[in-house]
C-alpha cells in the first residue's frame, strides 16, 4: 500500500464561501497517475468544512442563506476572544472530510455530486485543504 500526502492552499473571498475543489482533486490524481485507491479531503481549520453537493449557483446561495439562518449572530462566549463563534458552531454541524474511492483514476462521484471547501470565517489568504490517498498503485 502507497500512502501520498498534498495540499491545496485556497484563498478566499467572502464571510461565508463556498469553492469547487473538484478539479484541483482530480488533477492530483492525474499527476500522480493513481488508478484505484481511496481520498480523504480534510480541511485544517476550526471554521470551515469539506462536503459533496451539486455545484448550482442558487443552491449555493441557498446553502449560506440556510447555515447563516440556523447558527446566525448572537452573543457567544467564544466571541470574547477571536469574535468568530458562528463561524466554530457552524463548522460543527458539517464535515471536516470526506472519503471517496478513486476508480479507473476517477473520483468515484454521483453526476451532479462536486466536492466543496466550505468558508465560514472569511476573508482568509491561505486556507489549506490536505489531501491523503491510499493506493495499491
Amino acid at each position: 500500500m502507497k500512502i501520498l500526502n498534498k495540499k491545496i492552499h485556497i484563498t478566499t473571498n467572502n464571510k461565508t464561501q463556498m469553492i469547487n475543489i473538484t478539479g484541483e482533486i482530480q488533477q492530483i490524481i492525474d499527476n500522480e497517475n493513481i488508478n484505484e485507491g481511496l481520498i480523504n479531503i480534510q480541511t485544517k481549520h476550526t471554521t470551515t468544512a469539506i462536503i459533496i453537493n451539486e455545484d448550482e449557483e442558487g443552491l449555493k446561495d441557498d446553502f449560506i442563506k440556510f447555515i447563516n439562518d440556523i447558527i446566525p449572530e448572537s452573543e457567544y462566549k467564544h466571541d470574547r476572544i477571536d469574535n468568530n463563534a458562528k463561524s466554530h458552531l457552524q463548522s460543527m454541524i458539517l464535515n471536516s472530510n470526506q472519503t471517496i474511492p478513486l476508480i479507473n483514476g476517477e473520483l468515484n462521484l454521483g453526476r451532479w455530486q462536486s466536492i466543496f471547501f466550505i468558508e465560514l470565517d472569511g476573508s482568509r489568504m491561505n486556507r489549506v485543504v490536505e489531501i491523503t490517498i491510499l493506493t495499491k498503485d
